[in-house]
């Protein structure tokens, strides 16, 4: 099968000229002469056996078989070229690539993240925030840090933290309604909506027998947000007892019914590549994680 492939040089030097249309554009890319790229290109096509470019006056032009050839090897290049670069990352033992979702690398992780690079000095650590979902096959994302129900496509998934939701709101917000006794007394209270939950404020009420009063208030798209929007006094807030426990330690919020929490169906996962458990990048991030979890709760 070997002796079929065309040399890699000569595909390199299709491809280069095939996407600038221009010999001379690809022998600069590829730091070859003019003449080099030429002979690539005619020993590639002597191989395949039909001309892949029109010579023209004063340009190339693509034949129909070039532009299908072409097609082929850009997407083969590439995923040749991101395997590579995978493979280099996994055999890589010191740079550590972290993927967060952005309310908890915000109010849990990044808070944090100066006490992994103590434990662990050698380790070249680099932080990813994004909700988007990681693909394990094409990224260099060694752990993912994912809220969710635990279930990720060709990854593996380890919960490491579960969580409910009660009311919080700023001091000074509690100071101006005159506080709080009872859950009825948040009829006087504007409400802080995080979109997209499911744990809402509808169930929250249900929870403590009361009818929901559908009280408007402003809603945010992340968990952060909304507890931001909380801090600075916009209202009362369903807080995520994982995302809210520092800023009640430090006194930014307090907690209105702590005996009154709504579990959450969803939880945080370390997620990471099937099979790469065992890597002592995927291990030493694990132990800090678990450690961190474990002193917190």
């Amino acid at each position: 099968m070997a002796d079929q492939l065309p040399p890699l040089q000569t595909l390199r030097a299709f491809e280069a000229t095939a996407r600038r249309l221009s010999m001379t554009g690809a022998a600069d890319e590829l730091h070859l002469t003019h003449g080099a790229v030429s002979r690539q290109i005619k020993a590639l096509e002597v191989h395949l056996g039909v001309p892949l470019f029109r010579r023209l006056t004063r340009k190339i032009e693509l034949t129909e078989a070039g532009a299908s050839f072409f097609s082929t090897v850009t997407r083969l290049l590439s995923e040749l070229a991101r395997e590579a670069e995978s493979i280099r990352s996994r055999s890589d033992t010191t740079r550590l690539v972290v993927s967060s979702g952005i309310s908890f690398a915000s109010k849990w992780l990044t808070p944090r993240l100066h006490r992994l690079m103590a434990q662990y000095p050698d380790l070249d650590v680099h932080l990813e925030v994004t909700d988007t979902w990681v693909d394990f096959t094409k990224s260099q994302v060694d752990v993912a840090l994912r809220y969710g129900a635990g279930v990720y496509p060709a990854a593996t998934a380890e919960r490491i933290m579960n969580e409910t939701v009660s009311p919080v709101c700023a001091p000074s917000y509690l100071d101006r309604v005159g506080g709080l006794s009872d859950p009825a007394d948040l009829d006087k209270c504007q409400l802080i909506h995080e979109i997209g939950m499911t744990t809402t404020w509808e169930r929250w009420f249900a929870l403590v027998g009361l009818p929901y009063s559908k009280t408007r208030g402003p809603g945010y798209s992340h968990g952060s947000m909304s507890i931001e929007a909380a801090i600075r006094g916009e209202g009362v807030a369903l807080g995520r007892s994982v995302l809210v426990a520092e800023d009640l330690a430090q006194g930014r919020l307090v907690a209105l019914f702590p005996k009154a929490k709504l579990d959450v169906e969803w939880g945080y996962d370390l997620v990471y590549r099937t099979g790469n458990g065992d890597h002592p990048k995927v291990k030493a991030f694990r132990n800090w994680v678990v450690g961190e979890v474990q002193a917190t709760t």
